[in-house]
């Protein structure tokens, strides 16, 4: 199984975020090491753009085999555009086939390794294309999310019956970037991963922050430091 960190350069919402310090320590040392640390893991790529990056990565323990190109590089890339090529060329390079690939995002600090060993054994129990972390939504489309319509507001979603209480909505699900594990025939010919047979790992909210903007960082910052006191 390949397994893949994917650390664009360029961020914006956050300057250099793959590599700002989180709790004394560069964000992408925490995923390097959670996947690390995994019993079905035994080496870790990372795809960047960065030398500064890379070389990071690389005194984490990661490997990086090639810099990504600037074409797939900038912040509306489709992710699955970078795994394909990530795949590809680490194939080519490694002289090797890999038939799965194991995803771990650099902005999601407070996973478990244990979250990633699951998935990855969901994904081996099941005849499917891959494997979705989620967690509970905060809102809900049914009840409490909206839309702006000609400077008015409408539900996110219709529903013929109408729906008071959060608890009467139909429940929805969060994906998060804990880990995505899937099949590289499946990522190769589709076009979006929702589009295959997928099962789900369920992570607690507590640690299913995708660090994006500098509010993310700083809370899922006070929550890390929590959990060590």
């Amino acid at each position: 199984m390949l397994t893949l960190i994917c650390a664009r350069g360029n961020s914006k919402g956050i300057k250099n975020k793959n590599i700002k310090l989180f709790n004394k320590k560069p964000l992408i040392y925490y995923s390097i090491k959670q996947a690390l640390r995994s019993k079905y893991i035994k080496e870790v790529f990372v795809s960047t753009d960065s030398n500064t990056i890379a070389k990071h990565a690389k005194k984490f323990g990661a490997k990086v085999e090639f810099i990504r190109s600037r074409n797939l590089s900038h912040d509306k890339t489709p992710e699955i555009a970078v795994w394909k090529d990530a795949i590809k060329k680490i194939q080519k390079i490694k002289k090797k086939k890999y038939s799965h690939i194991c995803v771990i995002s650099a902005t999601s600090p407070l996973r478990q390794t244990s979250d990633i060993d699951k998935s990855i054994r969901i994904y081996r129990k099941n005849k499917i294309d891959g494997v979705l972390c989620i967690t509970k939504s905060s809102k809900n489309p049914y009840f409490n999310m909206v839309k702006l319509s000609k400077n008015k507001i409408k539900p996110l979603m219709l529903n013929k019956k109408k729906i008071f209480t959060r608890q009467k909505a139909p429940g929805t699900f969060d994906i998060t970037t804990i880990a995505y594990v899937m099949s590289s025939n499946f990522i190769f010919k589709t076009k979006h991963i929702l589009d295959g047979k997928l099962a789900y790992n369920i992570i607690p909210k507590e640690r299913s922050i995708d660090i994006d903007d500098i509010i993310d960082f700083k809370f899922a910052e006070l929550l890390h430091k929590h959990k060590i006191k």
